[in-house]
């Protein structure tokens, strides 16, 4: 079965850094977006940002300078750098990729604390 697998993720202090990597074992990797979002308590899942097949990406404005997307093709993954994390960074981070033909997948998501 087709899955999305996330890594990384825990406690952090504020200021502080973490690497989260989501690895897709399906086909045509290269062809798909990959995406990150997360869910604090009480809200809504939102999108954090994306990348597309051809290496478009697009950030929420307030991760903007401090959160990084990549994807390596030949290994299926893609992975979201943060630095200077802030407790509002605090949530649970699903990785989700968007099929070339039409709908959509999700990791089970990873929790990132972020202390102050």
């Amino acid at each position: 079965q087709v899955k999305l697998e996330e890594s990384g993720g825990g406690l952090v202090e504020a200021g502080g850094s973490m690497r989260l990597s989501c690895k897709y074992s399906g086909n045509f990797f290269h062809l798909n977006t990959m995406a990150w979002y997360r869910q604090a308590p009480g809200n809504a899942r939102e999108l954090v940002t994306n990348i597309t097949g051809g290496g478009r990406i697009n950030y929420k404005d307030s991760v903007k300078g401090r959160f990084t997307i990549s994807r390596d093709n030949a290994q299926n993954t893609a992975d979201l750098q943060m630095n200077d994390l802030r407790p509002e960074d605090t949530a649970v981070y699903y990785c989700n990729l968007q099929y070339w033909s039409g709908g959509d997948t999700w990791g089970k998501g990873t929790l990132v604390a972020v202390s102050s």
